[in-house]
């Protein structure tokens, strides 16, 4: 046992593969990272950042057990995150519509709405409008928490800083990567445009499987 945690190694090998599974999250941090660059896709990974950070402690003071027990309470914030979800969709595809329909000879399609939003306060708004990641982490963090150990939030300050530490390099490669497609992009700007449409109907997608998801 460390520091209160039991199978460490089994929580780090299912830590890494979580974080590899896609999510509006990581999605949103690619194509803002894709869009606009290095620099604001660290803006957006910095407010997923902090909103897994909000969630985990939410969590650990026992905020899931307050949803689990409330279903109106859960209801109000998934509906309230499905709509963002689906608000965000909706402004990629219409800028991607704006995009394909424009004869301007720029490299650039001019900045829209959507674009000049604060990337950190829309990821983190997507992070946190997600009652069900909030149940996740307290239901994967308890599994490996010796409850007899005297410290129970060093287990989950470690066991934390190993999930985010995965995330942040995640994220990292999500960045770059979305910068070099970005060079591609800007070519090819009818593909970009039906890129930005396929991503946006993923966040419908995303927005839909919110809603329709239960406390079970």
């Amino acid at each position: 046992m460390f520091f209160g945690i039991t199978n460490i190694w089994t929580y780090v090998i299912g830590a890494f593969l979580i974080i590899l599974v896609p999510g509006p999250n990581s999605l949103y941090v690619l194509s803002t990272g894709a869009r606009r660059g290095v620099r604001t896709g660290y803006r957006a990974a910095a407010g997923v950042f902090t909103g897994d950070t909000v969630l985990m402690i939410l969590s650990a003071a026992g905020v899931a057990s307050l949803l689990q027990s409330t279903p109106p309470l859960f209801n109000l914030v998934k509906y309230a995150g499905a709509g963002y979800l689906a608000w965000i969709g909706i402004g990629m595809i219409r800028s991607a519509v704006r995009s394909w329909r424009s004869r301007a000879e720029k490299d650039e399609a001019p900045a829209t709405v959507a674009d000049l939003a604060d990337p950190f306060r829309k990821a983190l708004t997507i992070s946190l409008l997600n009652p069900k990641a909030i149940l996740f982490f307290i239901s994967f963090f308890v599994q490996f928490v010796d409850p007899h150990y005297g410290a129970p939030a060093l287990s989950f300050l470690i066991l934390g800083v190993i999930c985010q530490l995965f995330s942040m390099m995640y994220l990292s490669t999500l960045i770059f990567g979305g910068s070099y497609l970005a060079g591609q992009f800007r070519r090819r700007r009818r593909l970009s445009a039906g890129l930005t449409t396929g991503v946006g109907a993923l966040f419908l997608g995303f927005g839909a499987k919110l809603a329709t998801t239960s406390l079970g």
